[in-house]
């Protein structure tokens, strides 16, 4: 199996063509439709990714030793802010191809050895915590493009099965910022498809379980879209939790973002 790094940059070019397929299509009148994010249209959500792009392209530029002049965070999220929602899209296909043609351009060594400032973590992170926490940005954001179109639309099979593996190993201290633990009366052990999701005082996800307290019954990428509170009717089809807990419970543990 390749690499973990390699898995994700070759997630988030899947991610990237097939949004941007749809993005080309997509009218004024589309553009402006309600996303699966609830306070975003369709291109808001599209300039949150163009616009994270653009911001999170320069760290790993500079490790990679490119000089990349610098612009404060504000400055950029204005300037998208400002923009129409076609700029949006189009400044989307643009940032988001460019951030990828930089980490697909990176040499195996590179990709094994260089760390990323990403500047809000308390220290540089490997090029496959950057470049995860990038796919998990992605494959949720997509989703919300493309639900506002597609009603039984999914989070990628292949984007969710890579995000799983990322959890339980280099991005799992994600969870820790989505999670709200103390919602749960008591603790819980729930296998979920390609591990399992343990809550106590604090939610981590593990590679497998020996003795879950539930089970989570959908696939993985609905198991995805539940860390990100995306898990919502009517998108919930088929997804069931048997145990000490419910589905319900989980909703409350994930809200989202």
């Amino acid at each position: 199996m390749s690499p973990l790094v390699d898995r994700t940059i070759t997630a988030l070019r899947a991610e990237h063509d097939v949004l941007a397929a749809l993005v080309r299509t997509l009218t004024d009148e589309q553009l402006a439709a309600r996303s699966g994010a609830s306070e975003w249209t369709v291109a808001q959500a599209l300039s949150h990714l163009g616009s994270g792009a653009e911001i999170g392209r320069a760290p790993i530029a500079r490790a990679a030793g490119e000089t990349v002049e610098a612009e404060d965070n504000q400055t950029i999220w204005a300037r998208w802010d400002g923009s129409t929602p076609r700029a949006q899209a189009e400044g989307f296909l643009e940032h988001n191809a460019r951030w990828l043609d930089l980490v697909e351009a990176l040499t195996p060594e590179q990709r094994t050895s260089l760390t990323v400032d990403l500047g809000f973590l308390p220290e540089p992170v490997p090029l496959v915590t950057a470049v995860g926490m990038r796919l998990s940005e992605v494959a949720n954001h997509s989703w919300d493009v493309r639900v506002a179109f597609d009603p039984a639309a999914g989070v990628d099979a292949g984007s969710a099965e890579v995000l799983v593996d990322l959890l339980t190993g280099p991005i799992g201290f994600m969870v820790g910022f989505l999670a709200k633990p103390a919602e749960l009366a008591q603790p819980a052990s729930v296998a979920v498809p390609g591990g399992g999701l343990v809550i106590d005082d604090a939610v981590t996800v593990v590679d497998h379980l020996e003795s879950p307290s539930a089970t989570f019954t959908g696939s993985a990428e609905a198991f995805v879209r539940l860390l990100s509170g995306r898990l919502k009717a009517p998108y919930d089809s088929g997804v069931t939790v048997e145990g000490n807990i419910t589905l319900d419970d989980l909703r409350r543990v994930f809200p989202g973002f």
